[in-house]
């Protein structure tokens, strides 16, 4: 082959590849100016709230996988991207998603838009560990008519933040939403009406139930683990004071997350010496279709029921 053969032939590869590579980055620019808004959500039940409100108006990116325990996952490099590329992130706040605020913060820093749904919902405390300090309590979902006043104000922030939806479509969808979680409300209530008054004693695994018991007229004696994560662990005192307050209420039954109900019931029979009923619930996090507890209603309706047939049959 001679040279000027050769030397065409390598001229018609060149050619080839730097179109190729012109058209590949035309594509891209094309694509880059046709991206949806994108939300993103820490934890999973703030994520299937986001998107009743969202519908199809943005992406709604979830972090937290179905089943994950919101106090200790952790991000990958291409979820702290996400942040960083957000629109807007709505996220849970109070320490509850121990991992990931940093990403938070270091996204708001940047200038993502950022909304704490917790800090707006009314928080309240409770009382931790043996010298009894008051801490903020993250589980404000476990009372639906604050989600109702998060949900609303998760609507204000993507109508003022996220460029590009319809303002009509997601008020819209808040609206029917609403509705929806006055109805569970309602729900509960005749539900938990059931419940006679000196039966109405709540014992959990950790403090999660608090803005449920104040809502609906319930009295938290105590938890297993005195503290608003799972990623603290009880001290034999923390459990002989537990036990104690059991006894003196006549509480056998105990509330805990439906992922370690068998070794927490080993625990406390050990110590109470008899029979202890562990109720399973779902409480810090949603499940996968047809698991039980898909989306925040029926996580609320399945651990109603629960609850009620728990306390009445104790």
């Amino acid at each position: 082959m001679s040279v000027r053969v050769r030397t065409a032939r390598l001229r018609a590869l060149l050619l080839t590849l730097v179109t190729f590579f012109v058209v590949a980055a035309t594509a891209t620019g094309c694509a880059g100016g046709d991206e949806r808004p994108r939300v993103v959500v820490t934890t999973n039940i703030l994520g299937d709230i986001t998107r009743e409100i969202v519908g199809d108006e943005a992406d709604v990116s979830v972090l937290m996988k179905p089943g994950a325990d919101p106090h200790s996952f952790g991000l990958s490099a291409v979820q702290a991207a996400e942040l960083e590329n957000a629109d807007l992130i709505v996220h849970n706040g109070l320490g509850l998603e121990e991992n990931v605020l940093r990403h938070v913060a270091a996204a708001r820093a940047s200038g993502v838009a950022t909304f704490a749904a917790a800090e707006a919902a009314d928080p309240l405390t409770f009382h931790a560990g043996a010298d009894g300090a008051k801490e903020p309590d993250p589980h404000f979902w476990t009372d639906p008519d604050r989600v109702r006043t998060a949900a609303g104000l998760i609507a204000d922030q993507v109508v003022e933040h996220v460029e590009g939806v319809r303002e009509k479509a997601v008020r819209d969808n808040a609206r029917r939403y609403d509705g929806q979680l006055a109805d569970l409300t309602t729900w509960m209530e005749k539900t938990f009406a059931a419940i006679p008054e000196d039966r109405r004693a709540l014992v959990t695994n950790h403090h999660v139930f608090g803005y449920l018991a104040d809502r609906f007229g319930f009295r938290v004696i105590g938890a297993v683990i005195p503290s608003g994560t799972t990623l603290a662990s009880p001290s034999s005192s923390d459990l002989r004071s537990l036990t104690r307050a059991m006894e003196r209420a006549g509480v056998r039954t105990v509330f805990a997350d439906s992922s370690r109900p068998t070794r927490l019931a080993e625990v406390l029979r050990q110590e109470m010496g008899g029979d202890v009923d562990v109720v399973p619930l779902y409480t810090e996090s949603l499940t996968g279709k047809g698991e039980g507890a898909a989306t925040y209603l029926d996580m609320m309706r399945a651990n109603t029921t629960a609850m009620a047939d728990g306390l009445v049959g104790d």
